[in-house]
């Protein structure tokens, strides 16, 4: 699994480092950005879906591999 920030749309509530500091990093102007090119863990993944529910702006994303494409 892989997460993406749009920084665009991030407001800059950073609800998504609070709940997974892990996988997310504030930048010098207040706006998330994903850690590890937003590659998740199995391990944290519950907490990478719980930062994408979390976002008020919608601004996390799920990103597909070209990897899962191909074995759908």
């Amino acid at each position: 699994m892989r997460v993406k920030v749009n920084a665009e749309k991030c407001e800059g509530h950073n609800r998504c480092c609070a709940l997974a500091p892990e996988l997310f990093d504030v930048d010098d102007y207040g706006t998330a950005t994903a850690l590890n090119d937003g590659d998740v863990p199995a391990e944290l993944e519950a907490k990478a879906k719980l930062a994408v529910e979390n976002c008020p702006e919608f601004a996390i994303e799920y990103v597909r591999d070209s990897a899962e494409e191909q074995a759908k």
